[in-house]
């Protein structure tokens, strides 16, 4: 009874949080997955990993036992967002790949696989190239010299790889050519893909299969609202501590439901066991939307003491471009430059315009602009950088336009940048 009265209480209180925006979501669908102590996966990758350090103990050269611990510690910086459980999962597949006779190709991928995560691009882009000199086990290179050319703005690079992975019944290919097609802005033939990929992924019973495709699937169909949410539920059913999933959730709330005390709510449960600095941004954002500027400033320290705390290498220096542009703009455009070096995408190039911008050269920023976001990348955010860059440069003829595109992205852009957009 205690537990009702509780709930009830928290639904009221939500519901008078709201308002008259379209409620997608409800408390009583995702509560029962933000409880604090509720980590299975963490759980289960803690114990699988007492198992195999026993077998390394009793043999230290076991290559087998160094690849399983390397998986272990990567799934626990999904899980924990330790990012020292990724640097350590780094160092165990190096001896690996120093102590293996065979199958280097294996040990090549999963470094580059690592080097990814931690956004170094180009030095994953060399071990895939290394591991394609193998014979076996090239098609699994393919893929991932697909994702890396993606991550590197290497277009042809990535459309010449897709061509040779080409299989309409495998779930690898069709995520792929999923990606590429939400790339070219054909959003339609990116749900169609992933969906055919789902239907794989549900044949096959593989449940981590389910809950990648199933959270992935989400993020395409973010612009329908609800079926993005009912997505995300089945994720958490089947892995009740995905806290992308919740992140996912508490956006839904802000942005469609315009409900800001909730998502934050969301995001605080999340915190309890997943730690990653991203987090103080967006609760950043929600205070903004609330006009808690105390809060926003409190809440973008926290994230500047967060990377001060660990080393992210270059991993959020998108996050701080943005955060730094209005308030040390010169330090925004070294970093965006050398975001640009790192992976010279449309999107990397757009920071590198809002940051010319915010410096003053609205000049280079058109320049940007013009050869290298306009007609190459179809994110929101680059329209909207492309606006405030525009404006800037007096060429308000091109606003009308671009504001159309705008007001049908507001879901992705969030209701701060809407209250932006509208005074363009």
């Amino acid at each position: 009874m205690k537990n009702l009265i509780t709930l009830t209480c928290l639904l009221l209180v939500v519901g008078c949080a709201r308002d008259n925006s379209q409620e997608i979501t409800s408390v009583l669908d995702y509560e029962e997955y933000l409880t604090a102590t509720m980590t299975p996966s963490k759980d289960e990758a803690l114990n699988e990993l007492v198992f195999w350090k026993l077998r390394l103990t009793k043999d230290s050269l076991s290559t087998i036992a160094l690849s399983k611990i390397a998986g272990l510690y990567t799934s626990l910086y999904t899980i924990t967002g330790d990012i020292s459980d990724l640097y350590t999962a780094e160092k165990i597949i190096k001896k690996a790949l120093r102590l293996s006779a065979r199958n280097k190709d294996t040990y090549l991928r999963s470094l580059a696989h690592n080097y990814i995560t931690q956004h170094r691009f180009k030095e994953a882009k060399v071990l895939l190239d290394s591991a394609y000199e193998f014979p076996d086990n090239r098609r699994a290179t393919e893929f991932m010299l697909f994702d890396v050319s993606m991550e590197l703005g290497d277009y042809r690079k990535a459309d010449e790889v897709l061509g040779k992975i080409k299989n309409n019944a495998d779930h690898n290919y069709l995520i792929r050519l999923s990606k590429w097609s939400d790339h070219k802005g054909n959003l339609d033939a990116a749900i169609r893909y992933m969906e055919q990929a789902k239907n794989i992924a549900e044949s096959g019973g593989v449940e981590s299969l389910k809950v990648w495709t199933y959270s992935n699937i989400a993020d395409f169909y973010s612009h329908a609202g609800k079926d993005a949410y009912e997505h995300y539920l089945m994720t958490l059913e089947l892995q009740p501590d995905n806290a992308y999933a919740k992140k996912s959730i508490a956006w839904i709330v802000y942005a469609s439901e315009k409900n800001s005390a909730e998502a934050t709510r969301i995001l605080d449960a999340i915190s309890t066991y997943h730690k990653v600095p991203d987090y103080y941004l967006l609760k950043a954002e929600l205070a903004e939307f609330d006009e808690n500027h105390s809060e926003v400033k409190a809440q973008e320290e926290n994230f500047i003491k967060a990377l001060a705390t660990k080393d992210y290498g270059d991993m959020y220096n998108a996050y701080l471009i943005e955060l730094y542009a209005k308030t040390k703009p010169e330090y925004a455009l070294s970093l965006a430059k050398l975001e640009v070096e790192n992976r010279a995408t449309p999107e990397a190039y757009q920071l590198l315009a809002y940051a010319q911008l915010m410096a003053g050269k609205s000049d280079k920023a058109l320049m940007t602009i013009k050869s290298y976001v306009t007609g190459q990348t179809f994110e929101p955010k680059a329209t909207y950088i492309s606006a405030l860059v525009y404006k800037a440069n007096g060429m308000v003829d091109k606003l009308p336009g671009l504001k159309a595109e705008l007001n049908d992205a507001a879901f992705e852009l969030g209701p701060v940048i809407m209250r932006e957009i509208e005074k363009l």
